[in-house]
């Protein structure tokens, strides 16, 4: 029997649609961007770092604090709309220093919405269908950043190719209307019934939880910015619509399998779901690493999509099923969120270092090696 969706995480989905339109229309041209204004590798890696970092760093307050005032919903739109209003001012940025500062102002908006939204998207959820829940969000999410590069390929043949600007001005239209599309949703209040549970910190989320997001935090340290793959595309002679229609492809395949691996993972477990995902991630990296044909960019970027279809949705799911406590919940998805993206920093200075000072294949291997040990250990969670 066909299962429904709860509306509001239909919303919710829109919402991360239209806004993922926008960030993926201007992310994905963003280091060909820096590349013409003289930024080279280690300043792309800085900035991307710094980007996801300043995001990360805000995660665990705002999750805790969602929790607190029992209003998640403020929270996400708050997130939503700081973001657009910084987005406002990438037309006018000429310098890689001015662009470190805009990107790293509008991921705050980020590192307030995300754990409350997570937290909201799991407060309709059951530990039967949590992972269809999370993965119907995910292909949402992701079919905006199908939308983005198209959208950014059909501004940059109309425009000129290296009318980033242009772009941006652009990309601004679809993150108003997702803010506005926050509005909608309808917020399910927290049930106070365990007054035990409520006594706890809320940091309080035992062992395996906080294992978990060690393994997970170990992960991200080989999953560098995907910065780098849209430069080292450039590196086989592709034109920069070319490289946003691998993208395209990419977040296609990712978008299309979201839902069902979701409810993949509700039925063989989220473990299983996300060490299949780790091994896909280690096997798409070692393509990237080995290939010398640009032919081959095509399969190998459907096959990073397959790898974030397994584990995004998954991942999310896992937290609500380690966390049993609704009312802990937008502090769990802050840790969470804190953890995978504190190490952007450190991940994509290390991918810097190595593709500038090394070889442009190295971040690819060591990103492979990393996503091996960290299935092997998942295991243990």
């Amino acid at each position: 029997m066909r299962k429904k969706i709860n509306r509001n995480v239909v919303i919710l989905g829109f919402v991360s649609f239209l806004n993922d339109t926008s960030s993926e229309a201007i992310v994905r041209v963003l280091p060909l961007f820096l590349e013409s204004i003289g930024a080279g590798g280690i300043y792309i890696g800085i900035i991307e770092g710094i980007a996801e970092s300043t995001a990360s760093l805000l995660k665990i307050f705002f999750g805790y604090y969602s929790d607190k005032f029992k209003n998640r919903k403020l929270f996400a739109f708050l997130g939503y709309g700081e973001s657009t209003a910084i987005k406002c001012f990438l037309p006018f940025v000429h310098t890689p220093l001015s662009v470190l500062w805009v990107r790293a102002l509008e991921r705050v908006g980020k590192g307030i919405r995300t754990a409350p939204r997570d937290a909201l998207i799991s407060s309709y959820t059951t530990k039967e269908n949590r992972g269809l829940y999370f993965g119907f969000h995910r292909a949402l999410d992701t079919s905006g950043a199908v939308v983005g590069p198209l959208f950014a390929m059909w501004v940059l043949h109309k425009f000129g190719t290296t009318q980033y600007t242009t772009l941006f001005k652009f990309a601004i239209i679809p993150a108003i209307f997702a803010t506005i599309l926050v509005l909608f949703v309808k917020e399910k209040k927290l049930k106070e019934t365990i007054k035990k549970a409520e006594q706890k910190s809320r940091f309080s989320l035992g062992k395996k939880f906080y294992y978990y997001i060690f393994v997970v935090t170990l992960f991200t340290i080989g999953n560098s910015s995907d910065a780098f793959l849209t430069i080292y595309a450039g590196t086989f002679g592709l034109l920069s619509i070319t490289i946003l229609f691998l993208w395209a492809i990419h977040n296609i395949t990712y978008a299309a399998l979201s839902t069902p691996l979701g409810a993949l993972s509700d039925r063989i477990g989220r473990k299983p779901t996300i060490i299949i995902g780790y091994a896909l991630y280690g096997l798409s990296y070692l393509g990237f690493a080995l290939t010398k044909n640009a032919s081959l960019l095509y399969f190998l970027f459907s096959l990073y999509g397959i790898y974030y279809a397994f584990t995004e949705g998954a991942q999310k799911a896992f937290v609500s099923d380690l966390v049993s406590r609704e009312s802990a919940r937008g502090t769990a998805y802050g840790i969470y969120n804190f953890g995978v993206g504190i190490m952007a920093f450190p991940a994509s200075l290390i991918a810097g270092i190595l593709y500038q000072s090394v070889s442009p294949h190295m971040p690819f291997y060591f990103g492979g090696i990393i996503a091996a040990i960290s299935a092997f250990l998942m295991l243990f969670v």
